[in-house]
């Protein structure tokens, strides 16, 4: 994610086993059998948590099952900012469950079934309890399909702002971080359960349907237009996104994969269509940085709204807000939304603490893709940083922010300026070593700090609690590094 401005602050089990009593028998004198046995570990069903056990947000999520596909299809009426949808969820408990939860704010639910059977539905707040007609056997796959329709709300969080479905003048977009999706589809909302995806979305003839991963082309019926995508590696809830309006579409292919990028006709044609035109451009270069380009596709929407100054690296087709494009052409923040498709999507984050991963290596490619255009060297842009960041830098770790700091200048200029010390202390090979091994290793799955720190000392074969400890949880400005380029 860029900010413009920092914002504030499984199947059914029907029968449990039985025990059966032992016997003996002979041809002359049969005995009579003996009584049944109580079965020795009956099961226990049990509520899903309402929340993934993330220490900064503990409602996020849901614990005691594990998606693995959602199908979400939605028709949006933009005269009448109303969105009817169904989504289709494909997991596997992972406890015996007697019901469980998906994140889902504002909308009303009118039809819930599991497998295919009608299920007891009801509100908490943004959640939604399924009580399936049966108990879930953990180990088991199951289906629910949820149908709803409503008006769409923004999600409030009250340090970082709105985020999630917002109706513009000319259609709807989709975005928003740490959560986003549980305003326009029901969903496990949190990182750490990442799914493929499949999105049919209904908009009226004449209007643009823009989403993740890969054009399945679209169909017009009766004054409505159906757009098809699908994303199919995993990819965690906040990084799916829709953009409906009127846009300048380009369509291509790279490598084999498509491309697929849209601009508002809010903008005038120019520096907002050059940058995105250059993607791939940048994308290949990243690709001899990080290791292959982990996705499907390639693309990226612009969008001109008030309530979005950001940019957000959703999942191989990142959404930038047009103001980054006010003074000309931008392919730095191309290049920090590209690099989060490795770090920050294919390596997603485990818990929302370390947040620092996903910021401070998209903010480090940053300064790699200026060194590498002819600009300032990493070392310049890390001197810049050093020398020009305030005493809220060092006072917050980028290690452990805070919720509230989450998107704070730390996360972002300190995360950034520990990968160069990092560098620093082990050497370029083993540094750009480790950029492709953490993106092969992980890739696809959940990572986490820790994680991070064991693999940069096996690749270096150097101790580096002390260099990650002053600069990611310490509280005062870390000396500097020595020389690197």
């Amino acid at each position: 994610m860029s900010l413009r401005g920092l914002r504030p602050g499984t199947g059914l089990l029907l029968a449990a086993a039985l025990g059966l009593a032992a016997c003996s028998s002979t041809p002359t004198e049969p005995s009579a059998p003996e009584a049944a046995t109580s079965p020795t570990s009956a099961r226990q069903f049990r509520p899903g948590a309402a929340g993934a056990g993330d220490d900064y947000f503990p409602r996020y999520g849901n614990a005691g099952y594990d998606v693995t596909r959602y199908t979400v299809r939605v028709r949006y009426d933009p005269a009448k900012d109303r969105l009817t949808g169904t989504t289709v969820v494909q997991a596997t408990a992972i406890a015996d469950l007697s019901s469980f939860n998906l994140d889902l704010a504002g909308l009303t639910v009118r039809k819930v079934t599991v497998d295919g059977v009608p299920a007891r539905h009801a509100r908490t707040g943004d959640e939604l309890v399924v009580t399936p007609a049966a108990g879930l056997t953990s180990g088991n796959g199951f289906t629910a399909e949820i149908g709803y329709d409503g008006e769409p709300k923004l999600l409030r969080n009250e340090a970082l702002g709105e985020g999630g479905f917002r109706a513009t003048s000319d259609g709807a977009v989709a975005l928003g971080q740490p959560e986003s999706a549980s305003n326009w589809y029901p969903v496990n909302d949190h990182p750490s359960d990442k799914a493929a995806y499949d999105f049919e979305i209904t908009v009226p003839e004449g209007l643009t349907a823009v989403s993740n991963g890969v054009p399945l082309g679209k169909t017009t019926r009766a004054g409505w237009t159906t757009w098809k995508w699908a994303e199919r590696s995993p990819m965690a809830s906040y990084l799916s996104t829709l953009a409906i309006g009127e846009f300048r579409v380009t369509r291509a292919e790279h490598k084999g994969r498509p491309v697929f990028s849209a601009v508002t006709t809010k903008l005038p044609e120019g520096a907002a269509d050059a940058s995105i035109a250059r993607t791939v451009e940048v994308a290949d270069y990243l690709e001899g940085v990080f290791g292959p380009y982990p996705f499907g596709a390639y693309g990226g929407v612009v969008v001109s709204e008030p309530g979005i100054g950001y940019a957000l690296e959703t999942q191989s087709r990142p959404v930038y807000s047009a103001n980054f494009f006010r003074q000309g052409e931008n392919t730095g923040v191309v290049a920090h939304e590209l690099a989060h498709q490795w770090f920050g999507n294919s390596v997603a984050l485990a818990r929302w603490q370390d947040i620092w991963l996903n910021e401070g290596l998209a903010t480090y490619a940053e300064w790699l893709w200026a060194e590498h255009r002819g600009g300032r060297t990493a070392r310049q842009s890390f001197d810049a940083a050093y020398l020009g960041a305030s005493g809220q830098v060092w006072r917050t770790p980028p290690g452990k922010p805070g919720a509230t700091n989450l998107f704070s200048e730390s996360v972002y200029q300190r995360g950034a300026m520990t990968v160069h010390a990092l560098r620093a202390a082990v050497g370029d090979r083993a540094f750009f070593e480790l950029l492709k091994t953490w993106a092969a290793d992980k890739r696809d799955g959940n990572a986490t700090t820790a994680e991070f720190v064991a693999l940069a000392e096996q690749v270096s074969g150097k101790q580096l609690d002390a260099l990650f400890d002053a600069w990611l949880y310490g509280t005062e400005q870390p000396a500097k590094p020595g020389a690197t380029r």
